[in-house]
């Protein structure tokens, strides 16, 4: 506090300037005829100081909602079209997640690498029920969707229909077209449209050796006990 009175805190001052520690502790004060007042203070602990409260502060502003992810894909193709005139590469891979798990997320964080942004296309229960059969989805498609839109790396959620992608990756023509290493390239849908394009195909090794069916199947063994 400099020249007068005034306060620091809960601290009240007057009658000339006061100098006060990282803590809000007073330290020294200049009065009226003195010229200066030599002191010091403890960097290592201020630096702590420093760090608890840019900690400790509650961030300025708290990202989106997951559902501002979760776009249809007339929305999506604009913002898409928006994104690549400014140069940036999309990325996009598809597939149920229907109990998403830590193969899921560690081939989705993979997946971001490859570009600027992440689209994922998710089946629809109506697409699950048609591909895994009348017991799956377990979870219903809004769910999925937000979970999937809640991950960092995840850029842009919609949704399809039918068994497979081939009509959105035909309408986003994506720059990179990523699926699981267990996929033969040829066998990718939409491969040959985004080679068309001078896109690439990125076939991605999974981490863990788990999936949804297993999941399922091993809390089937252990309600049995």
């Amino acid at each position: 506090g400099v020249n007068g009175s005034g306060r620091f805190g809960e601290i009240q001052f007057g009658g000339g300037t006061a100098l006060f520690s990282p803590h809000g502790e007073q330290i020294a004060t200049i009065n009226q005829g003195e010229a200066a007042v030599l002191t010091s203070v403890d960097m290592e602990e201020a630096a702590k100081t420093r760090a608890f409260f840019s900690t400790a502060r509650p961030p300025a502003k708290w990202p989106p909602l997951p559902e501002s992810k979760i776009l249809d894909l007339e929305t999506l193709k604009k913002i898409c079209s928006r994104r690549r005139q400014s140069g940036q590469k999309m990325v996009f891979t598809n597939g149920c997640f229907d109990i998403l798990h830590a193969g899921h997320v560690d081939y989705l964080y993979q997946a971001r690498r490859h570009g600027d942004f992440l689209v994922v296309g998710l089946n629809s229960d109506a697409s699950v029920r048609s591909i895994k059969g009348p017991s799956r989805p377990i979870n219903p498609q809004d769910r999925r969707a937000v979970i999937l839109a809640a991950l960092e790396c995840v850029d842009y959620v919609v949704f399809f229909d039918d068994p497979d992608p081939a009509f959105l990756i035909e309408d986003l023509i994506p720059d990179v077209l990523v699926k699981g290493a267990d996929w033969k390239e040829e066998e990718i849908v939409g491969r040959d449209k985004v080679l068309a394009h001078g896109g690439q195909i990125i076939r991605i090794p999974f981490r863990y050796n788990i999936s949804t069916t297993k999941i399922i199947a091993q809390a089937k063994n252990k309600s049995n006990f």
